[in-house]
């Protein structure tokens, strides 16, 4: 039985696998200058097993690692090595291992021995040992190198254990043809080989499905910079001028034609200050003294800046090396006239507009915003701010709705509280689908409920009641009320958060005109164990940070009760565990939905 092993470089690794006897060793060493000659750059990785020592009794660097050391450090300037005591039960991890090897100066690891790993091998075998294959139960042998007296099956790649340049070509044909893993990310596009979903839905193909549905708005208008925040660009915005305007100084310094070689020292003729501009033609053998941001002078291609030229008032000498064009903008090269500044189908926000006013943009043409009516039913529910009545709770799914829905720029038509009556449910939700593109609910969605919620949906709409694989906010509705489209989304507070950022969030923004949009995913590393169940996708509530190691690093908030509402407040990302995962051990690299974007 295979162990797991995934590559922690970005570089090929392989293996070299037999069994004790076979001549691993001896072919390793014939290989590895065979491929040094031939331009490849190796680390070796083998695995011993017994208690070797690298270093001589008496050397210094022994005696201060037999003295207490876990980590010893010698170096000449012609190699040096580091030992590290660690004693483990199991054999070392090999990615542990791996990690350890400078990949930037390495195009492939050769590892000997590790037998019993899923890394990409090369088996040896002789047929005079008598010994059993290895490819029989393992499928990531890459290719078998024997003796002519070895039987194999046809579909082998087989190699002959006596001719290093053969298995030296074996190798560099697989270092060329090797790929990094594309990594699995979670809510990533369907890859066909999902489990059954007869009776549920994965995060993603509700996803899919509801996209489905959803048609972009295509009333436009025109409104001011100022009023653009979170509107989306309607038309592609063309630039009307060159940016930079013209060819201009990168620094405060002295702008003159270049020459090869430099001249002594050149005449001053002018100042050239950022707003105004150089009268004339610079003659060979001369400068000006120029700001950034000022135009060059025609006759003038070259820019030093002054901590390195010497001023004598007249005359001007410069030190350091010289590049023709350096310290020089071009006009156009940021965006140039007639070219597209922003393309249409993007959020603006304050880089865009800023972008966008300094080409001289005063107004923008923007999409329509999406009209979302929200409601809370139930004879439980009460207004926060009144009197709360005996077995009942504030409302707060209202208003967590509301205020992501403005994020996302769309406009609210809040219904207030709805009383569980079929009539009025059916009246108001038949008034809402008039006034707004899209009708949000929470709650009553449970297969099974008998909410009046659905006996109203029966008689207006076209409703799917799906079980989604997830947790929190395995239950969900949607479909249409006549040109409007419906979410009802589930009772419990944080379900109702994270599926209106799972499902409702993508339909917002492509109705909005909002094009290519994806979810944020950021690698972090799990500070905490994390469980799910194979075949789930489980958000859970989490706080990053910067870690010392200058990555990014998680942790679970704590108790993950779909009713905890502290535990949105406390977080800042949802940890994403995604379906194929039944627990992530600390040190794991984990995916994270920060809540910057919505929350």
């Amino acid at each position: 039985m295979s162990v797991p092993f995934n590559n922690p470089l970005p570089i090929p690794v392989l293996g070299f696998c037999a069994y004790s006897g076979t001549g691993k060793t001896t072919l390793l060493k014939k290989l590895i200058p065979e491929l040094n000659r031939r331009g490849l750059r190796l680390a070796v990785v083998k695995h011993a097993h017994h208690n070797f020592d690298v270093d001589i009794p008496g050397k210094d660097s022994y005696e201060m690692r037999k003295a207490g050391a876990r980590q010893m450090l010698v170096a000449s300037h012609v190699r040096w090595a580091l030992m590290t005591e660690d004693p483990v039960e199991e054999a070392p991890e090999l990615p542990h291992l791996l990690a350890q090897i400078e990949a930037d100066k390495v195009d492939i690891v050769l590892v000997e021995g590790f037998k019993k790993l899923a890394l990409p091998k090369v088996e040896l075998h002789r047929a005079a040992h008598g010994k059993p294959f290895i490819h029989t139960h393992d499928e990531h042998i890459q290719a078998i190198a024997c003796c002519d007296d070895t039987q194999l099956p046809s579909d082998l790649r087989r190699l002959d254990i006596n001719d290093v340049g053969q298995i030296a070509d074996f190798v560099i044909e697989y270092a060329n043809n090797w790929r990094p893993c594309t990594p699995s990310l979670p809510l990533a596009p369907e890859c066909g080989c999902e489990l059954d979903t007869s009776k549920t839905l994965s995060v993603r193909q509700g996803i899919d499905k509801i996209l489905s549905y959803v048609t972009p708005v295509s009333v436009t208008e025109e409104v001011a910079i100022d009023d653009s925040t979170d509107r989306v660009l309607a038309q592609d915005a063309i630039s009307p001028v060159d940016v930079p305007q013209h060819t201009n100084s990168a620094m405060d310094g002295f702008a003159f034609a270049y020459s090869d070689p430099m001249l002594d020292s050149y005449k001053l003729v002018g100042d050239v200050m950022a707003g105004h501009s150089y009268q004339g033609t610079l003659n060979p053998g001369e400068a000006v003294r120029i700001m950034t941001g000022a135009p060059m002078p025609d006759g003038a291609d070259t820019v030093q800046m002054k901590e390195m030229a010497e001023d004598r008032g007249d005359t001007v000498s410069f030190r350091g090396n010289i590049s023709l064009g350096q310290h020089v903008r071009q006009a156009g090269e940021d965006i140039a006239k007639d070219h597209t500044a922003l393309s249409a189908g993007h959020r603006l926000k304050a880089a865009h507009q800023g972008m966008l006013a300094s080409l001289g943009f005063g107004k923008l043409p923007v999409y329509r915003r999406p009209k979302v009516a929200v409601f809370s039913t139930g004879d439980e529910v009460c207004q926060p701010g009144e009197p709360l009545k005996p077995n009942c709770i504030y409302d707060s799914n209202r208003f967590t709705i509301k205020s992501m829905v403005k994020q996302l720029g769309c406009e609210v038509i809040d219904l207030g509280i709805l009383e569980d009556n079929e009539a009025a449910l059916v009246d108001a939700l038949q008034v809402a689908a008039q006034q707004a593109d899209v009708v949000i609910s929470s709650g009553g969605v449970s297969v099974g409920d008998a909410d009046f919620i659905k006996l109203a949906l029966a008689k207006v709409g076209q409703i799917n009641f799906w079980r989604i694989n997830m947790r929190p906010g395995r239950p969900l509705a949607f479909g249409q009320i006549g040109d409007s489209l419906f979410f009802g989304l589930p009772g419990n507070p944080v379900a109702v958060m994270v599926s209106f950022m799972q499902f409702v969030q993508p339909a917002l923004r492509k109705l909005a005109g909002e094009q290519e949009w994806t979810p944020t995913l950021v690698p972090a590393i799990a500070d905490c164990t994390l469980r799910s169940r194979t075949g789930r996708t489980e958000f859970t509530r989490g706080v990053y940070h910067l870690g010392s190691d200058g990555r990014l690093h998680v942790t679970s908030t704590g108790a993950q009760g779909s009713g905890m509402l502290s535990s949105m407040v406390k977080g800042n990302c949802l940890i994403v565990i995604a379906e194929k995962d039944e627990q992530l051990n600390v040190g794991d690299t984990v995916y994270i939905q920060p809540f910057a974007d919505l929350l």
